[in-house]
């Protein structure tokens, strides 16, 4: 006999009459003395229960909510209709109620109110957490975009293959995770930070289209749209590919992830490319929200010999047309940006209808009055908010964050859209800031643009990569690049950011010698499949849609990892575990 004949969502009018068994967890309790009500709640929703039965009202008055029931009886129609709930029209007239598991603690929060909790006292209960339709459903839309996005790759032509997840460690620009080996004393797995280099080893062996819903593992510390310690990407390889070939692929893909799972307006293909320069310059970021109509200008050759706290000074500036916020907002910019602790500073004036200026540093721009409307191209009323520093990359950093704080406050994000765009012609190399070296600064393994001849004749900081980006709505969804397949480039161009032959020979083994045997050209992507069903249920904490994520400080809060281990396990791994250091050393 089967437990249950029906679940909470599922009786209809049309059941009236039947006799049911259901099974779920008392969710609320209504006593109205002759009559008692009660919700049963399971995975699918919620059917209530009346009891007129004085012994079994007492069986149920004396069961804690969310303990697990199983009812059967008849059903019946309600006599007070709930029209806003799909079993609104019927309810339960049991013959039995069981208790098939009894909640014998005190609940650390109601079920139903769990968003309203402390974050680690939810992950610490999230068995709890996760019971609350508003917590759950997330992870069920989760499911569905993993395997809508699984469905949409095999039609591609895509195989999907598994790349192993104990490997070897090797510098892909942040902390690996080791594992120590019990049959090899004092060595060590690392757990992928991604599957770069298995994925492009499947191309030279001859897999043509490649993808996995893949884990990846770095230790770095939590953001907003980070979890820490691991995370999913939708890893993407081709073989024989150019970036074009990258581009169509992705821009036919993604919106058909996309759609089935909003009612928002979703870009299509082509999407907007921007070069990387420009999205600094532009923007302030290289993840641009695209929503918000805001520009940054460069006003340092206009207007910064004209104001002495402009002078000797890179000047970004951001004219907000229709601007209608008391002079208290403009002064809390003052703060705002200096809070970025990013050697900036925020000025402004006020351009009135006819052009006059007015506020803030009008007084030494007031010549300049028709050049600042011209060179803004105003027609109304506006406010320029001014960011000024001495390093010019900082205070378009600075810039960029007032840009979205500005699109904010004055409401100009568009809604109801996600809007994509590639970021492109990344440099290859950059100065360290702590080495003051030639660094890499996307991904060592790209093809350089112009390939050996670049590299031996130009400058290079002037040398780009075949790198590239895809941003939606301001987050960053994935980077991806073309390959750089050929030993010789390889060689060179890692020389250039001082590193030998010898380093590619120890640290990346296996694809430096795979290349020696023929590699095809090959390219690839990885769209974090977090950040997408982040954006799809339109929630800003990443942590939301993870059934079983870290807290902030990449705590476990559940399992309570991580954790001490025994000293047999030490010894067993071949580990000597230090004494840590006190406060006062």
């Amino acid at each position: 006999m089967s437990m249950r004949t029906h679940n909470c969502n599922e009786l209809r009018k049309e059941d009236v009459g039947k006799t049911v068994a259901l099974c779920g967890w008392l969710h609320s309790v209504r006593d109205l003395g002759a009559v008692l009500f009660f919700v049963l709640r399971d995975f699918y929703g919620v059917t209530q229960v009346t009891v007129s039965d004085e012994e079994m009202k007492e069986k149920v008055r004396a069961i804690p909510r969310e303990s697990t029931l199983r009812v059967s009886g008849k059903v019946i129609l309600r006599s007070s209709p709930n029209e806003n709930l799909p079993t609104g029209l019927i309810e339960i007239e049991p013959d039995e109620i069981d208790v098939l598991g009894k909640c014998v603690s005190a609940l650390p929060f109601e079920v139903a109110n769990s968003l309203a909790s402390r974050e680690d006292t939810r992950l610490k209960y999230r068995f709890l957490d996760l019971r609350n339709p508003a917590v759950k459903d997330k992870i069920v839309l989760r499911s569905k975009i993993v395997s809508h996005i699984r469905k949409l790759m095999t039609e591609r032509g895509f195989l999907e293959i598994a790349t192993p997840i104990l490997t070897s460690s090797s510098p892909e620009g942040a902390r690996d995770f080791i594992v120590p080996s019990r049959l090899y004393p004092g060595k060590f797995y690392a757990l992928p930070q991604a599957p770069q280099q298995y994925k492009q080893l499947l191309m030279t062996s001859g897999f043509d289209r490649y993808f996995q819903i893949a884990p990846c593992f770095r230790d770095e510390d939590a953001r907003a749209d980070r979890s820490p310690g691991e995370f999913y990407q939708l890893d993407i390889e081709m073989c024989f590919a150019t970036q074009e070939d990258v581009f169509a692929e992705l821009e036919a893909v993604l919106p058909e992830i996309f759609k089935p799972f909003t009612t928002w307006k979703v870009d299509e293909g082509p999407f907007r490319r921007i070069k990387y320069l420009d999205a600094i310059a532009d923007y302030g970021t290289d993840k641009p929200d695209l929503r918000n109509p805001l520009i940054i200008k460069d006003v340092t050759e206009l207007l910064g010999s004209s104001c002495p706290l402009f002078e000797g000074k890179t000047v970004k500036a951001i004219a907000v047309e229709g601007f209608n916020k008391p002079r208290k907002y403009i002064d809390s910019l003052v703060d705002f940006v200096k809070e970025k602790e990013l050697d900036s500073a925020f000025y402004y004036v006020k351009v009135a209808k006819d052009g006059a200026l007015s506020g803030g540093v009008s007084k030494f721009l007031t010549k300049k009055a028709q050049e600042i409307c011209d060179f803004f191209g105003l027609t109304e009323e506006a406010l320029i908010a001014f960011v000024v520093g001495t390093d010019k990359k900082n205070t378009a950093k600075c810039a960029g964050y007032l840009r979205t704080e500005l699109g904010n406050a004055m409401d100009l994000i568009e809604k109801d859209v996600y809007k994509f765009c590639w970021i492109v012609d990344f440099p290859m190399y950059e100065i360290g800031e702590e080495s003051g070296e030639i660094e890499f600064c996307h991904n060592p393994f790209s093809m350089p643009q112009g390939g050996m001849e670049a590299l031996n004749t130009k400058d290079p900081l002037e040398i780009m990569a075949y790198q590239y980006d895809i941003v939606c709505n301001g987050y960053e969804l994935s980077s991806g690049a073309v390959r750089n397949h050929d030993p010789e480039i390889m060689v060179k161009a890692f020389a250039i950011a001082g590193y030998d032959e010898k380093v590619i020979e120890s640290k990346f083994s296996a694809l430096y010698n795979a290349f020696k045997f023929g590699a095809p050209p090959h390219a690839g992507i990885a769209p974090g499949v977090d950040r997408i069903v982040m954006l799809l249920a339109n929630e800003p904490n990443i942590r939301e849609i993870i059934a079983f994520p870290m807290n902030k400080n990449a705590q476990d809060l559940l399992m309570g990892a991580p954790c001490p281990v025994t000293e047999k396990q030490l010894r067993e791994a071949n580990i000597r575990v230090a004494e840590p250091k006190s406060d006062n050393k």
